[in-house]
């Protein structure tokens, strides 16, 4: 296998929108700790490996610039044109710069508790390239504490996913995930009971019988796109909920355990209350209340330029 530093290196520049911070962005989520994501504090980089639609696999190093974000690219051959495109497509997808938030911050400056949302460059989450990985990795999430998520995760890319160079590895493909069996699921990526559901999944993907990746620009009413998320095996209303984040929609507040105890401690003093009295508090915000939420539980982040 080549050395990563034989590679072609190409760079592109991405003009950024009002009120975006690449920082926050990152750090919105804990999707930037999982594979192929990765952060380098040392150089206050984002890295990615990108798997282009002709197949090939691209890494991707991104920072801020003058001009909004520059994404250094090493590639094994030159690339042509129409790569070039569409890694730019797939960084701005990642990063969510697309995505028309004017009208969540103008309902940011009716609240002036809240200033701090705009002020700060917070409003966008970050998400993969593709719905399958965003889908994968969040019933990877589920019923388990996060350092089983980066196993679970670490280990499908490791076992599953194409060799690039120097050790890093794709986000494994839907056929990958389908050839895989249950009993391989449970014992080297340890995903115990998602296991069969993970292939389930795959296997769906792979076949064509679901189109996912329609659903980021899907004309459905949220509440159906609800119930189409939920036919995924495995999706229950909080993983569901945190899924329609990364597909922009903001209607639910996707409660587990760490936002309910968030929840406590910013506006209880650590008393526990109902899912109910955390849902009345944030109706106030309409279709924005997802972002609202997850960004006030997430405040204290702002403290620090790497918060995990």
């Amino acid at each position: 296998m080549p050395s990563f530093d034989s590679f072609v290196q190409t760079r592109v520049s991405l003009a950024v929108p009002r009120h975006f911070s690449f920082w926050r962005t990152v750090y919105s989520h804990g999707w930037c700790t999982l594979p192929p994501f990765s952060v380098s504090k040392d150089r206050h980089v984002f890295m990615c490996l990108l798997r282009l639609n002709d197949g090939a696999l691209v890494h991707c190093t991104a920072r801020v610039s003058k001009r909004g974000i520059d994404v250094d690219i090493r590639s094994r051959d030159v690339l042509t044109p129409t790569q070039r495109a569409e890694i730019r497509r797939q960084i701005r997808t990642c990063f969510r710069l697309d995505e028309d938030l004017s009208a969540f911050h103008a309902e940011v400056r009716k609240h002036r508790s809240y200033a701090w949302i705009t002020r700060s460059g917070s409003g966008r989450l970050l998400r993969a390239p593709t719905v399958f990985e965003d889908i994968v990795k969040m019933l990877c999430t589920t019923n388990c504490t996060w350092a089983l998520t980066e196993v679970m995760v670490g280990n499908l890319v490791s076992r599953l996913g194409e060799a690039f160079a120097d050790g890093m590895r794709a986000f494994p493909t839907p056929a990958a995930l389908a050839g895989a069996s249950e009993a391989f699921l449970r014992k080297e990526i340890r995903s115990g009971y998602r296991s069969p559901y993970l292939v389930e999944f795959a296997e769906r993907v792979a076949s064509g019988e679901v189109d996912i990746e329609s659903w980021r620009s899907s004309p459905l009413a949220t509440a159906d796109l609800f119930n189409e998320v939920r036919s995924i095996k495995g999706m229950g209303p909080y993983a569901t909920g945190n899924l329609l984040r990364l597909l922009g929609r903001y209607d639910y507040l996707a409660l587990d355990s760490w936002v309910r105890s968030q929840f406590a401690e910013v506006h209880h003093n650590g008393r526990r209350v109902s899912d109910r009295t955390i849902e009345r508090r944030y109706e106030q915000f309409g279709e924005w209340k997802g972002l609202f939420f997850w960004f006030e539980m997430t405040k204290h982040w702002l403290n620090d330029k790497f918060p995990f």
